[in-house]
């Protein structure tokens, strides 16, 4: 599938960065480090742009690399962009750790995967089908 992207940041396009893998690295389109004290939030801006078909979405997931080495993630994980947005990707990351992170221009932030959906429409009914689970929540399946 081709998508149509504008790249206003100086970096390359997102990629796969080996034939396995689900989602393309975003990088921050930042021109000095930015640092983010323990449980601070912001908004990196990746200079990309794209036209997603109707039918698609993107979601926006953190790196598990940056997670466990700095303990930065993303504050709305996944996050969704959809079909019909056409402004610039930005990315709400988060420090979960207890010290002061850096990030650096061009350091890849997040993954994004894209996703096929389908729109539903509600039926309402009186009754729903059942199941062996029924209604069963949290836990209600072993542990």
């Amino acid at each position: 599938m081709r998508v149509n992207i504008i790249n206003r940041s100086p970096f390359q396009l997102p990629q796969y960065e080996t034939t396995g893998s689900a989602g393309l690295d975003l990088r921050a389109n930042i021109s000095e480090p930015i640092s983010l004290d323990s449980l601070e939030r912001t908004l990196i801006p990746t200079g990309l742009f794209m036209e997603l078909p109707l039918g698609y979405e993107a979601q926006v997931r953190p790196r598990s690399g940056l997670s466990i080495k700095k303990g930065l993630s993303l504050v709305n994980s996944p996050g969704t962009i959809d079909s019909d947005y056409r402004g610039e990707i930005k990315i709400v990351l988060v420090n979960l750790s207890n010290q002061t992170q850096t990030v650096e221009p061009g350091e890849r932030i997040a993954q994004m995967v894209i996703a096929k959906y389908e729109q539903i429409e509600w039926q309402e009914v009186e009754v729903l089908s059942e199941t062996d689970r029924g209604a069963g929540g949290f836990g209600s399946t072993g542990a």
